[in-house]
């Protein structure tokens, strides 16, 4: 027995064409601002790759760009299915690729939830990408002069300025590595020759942090020396007065940016896999209604439509019989090359 089956007659046939026809081309719009947002998240991942301590986090964007392109060509397929439906003799050419056809956009919307998936999982890889790629940034911050680290100032200049942050958890990472390079540093000097000999590493540390740092939004001028040191600025305490500079670490800060993009598509993406399951079903019942017509000669005849030509039960009976089938056929003929004679 047929599941959910549903009468037609012309008209019907008619507004389930054409209303398909129009979902088809707007998922196929959906497509393209999918392949969009793939390009756009690239390019932002790539902003910032010299910051990121892997490449996994563009495979994410890569899969994106190429859901876009396989949901453009096979919505538009759809559409043309569609379109000829209303003719007879142009659907009759569809008819033996439309169960081949039905079948992939399942497979589609399957692939579309397990990339819907990866967007939400995908921001626990980021942030540990993030958290080492800042970390190394920050030592590299004064190698200006050496090949391959020449920008990452600049990088980290930039991010701390859009996305109003400082270090890698919070300002006082700027504390822990030298920040400025030993060719700005004059080493007769007793007060830099006293750092770095106090240290064990030999590196020039002070509580100091980048001018990217500085909160323009401050009444002071940006105090961004001796930023613990409250004898070394009038009226201040940095334990109490809020300081004039970012005190949000760029780790949390980026995670957040790039985690609401990945939140954004991943929710457009479920929405995109509903439109592409109502298409599929909606495809089902125009497709079984035009080969059930009470009288082929006459397309104004009534006809019947249905989800599954038989019940559930049934249908994944007969699909887990012709896997087995293909198994067996596939064990049968293994057998028979090991019994050919050599």
């Amino acid at each position: 027995m047929a599941l959910m089956p549903l009468k037609f007659d012309l008209a019907k046939r008619v507004k389930l064409a054409q209303g398909l026809w129009f979902l088809y081309w707007l998922s196929v719009m959906a497509g393209i601002l999918i392949f969009s947002m793939g390009i756009f998240f690239k390019i932002e991942l790539r902003k910032r790759s010299e910051m990121m301590d892997n490449n996994e986090s563009h495979f994410v964007p890569n899969l994106l760009i190429l859901v876009g392109l396989v949901a453009c060509v096979i919505n538009a397929l759809g559409g043309k299915v569609c379109h000829d439906s209303l003719d007879t003799i142009k659907f009759t050419k569809w008819k033996p690729m439309l169960k081949t056809y039905m079948s992939g956009c399942v497979v589609f919307c399957i692939a579309l939830f397990v990339m819907a998936l990866l967007c939400f999982l995908m921001q626990i890889s980021l942030h540990f990408a993030l958290a080492e790629g800042l970390k190394n940034g920050m030592k590299y911050y004064k190698d200006t002069d050496t090949p391959g680290r020449c920008f990452m100032k600049r990088t980290l200049d930039m991010t701390q300025i859009e996305f109003r942050c400082c270090g890698n958890n919070n300002y006082k990472d700027w504390f822990e590595i030298q920040w400025i390079s030993n060719r700005y540093l004059d080493f007769s000097n007793d007060e830099v020759k006293g750092r770095v000999q106090s240290n064990v590493e030999g590196k020039y540390l002070m509580e100091s942090v980048p001018f990217s740092c500085c909160n323009p939004g401050s009444p002071r001028p940006c105090i961004q020396h001796h930023l613990t040191n409250n004898s070394a600025h009038y009226s201040y305490d940095h334990h109490t007065e809020d300081l004039n500079i970012w005190t949000r670490g760029c780790r949390e800060a980026l995670v957040s940016y790039y985690g609401g993009m990945m939140n954004s598509i991943g929710a457009f993406v479920l929405l995109f896999i509903i439109m592409q399951a109502v298409e599929t079903v909606g495809l089902q019942y125009l497709s079984t209604s035009l080969e059930t017509l009470a009288d082929p000669e006459n397309p104004e005849s009534e006809s019947e439509g249905w989800l599954l030509e038989k019940s559930v039960k049934e249908t994944l009976s007969d699909i887990m019989t012709k896997i087995m089938s293909l198994f067996k056929g596939n064990q049968v003929q293994e057998g028979d090359a090991e019994a050919a004679p050599t």
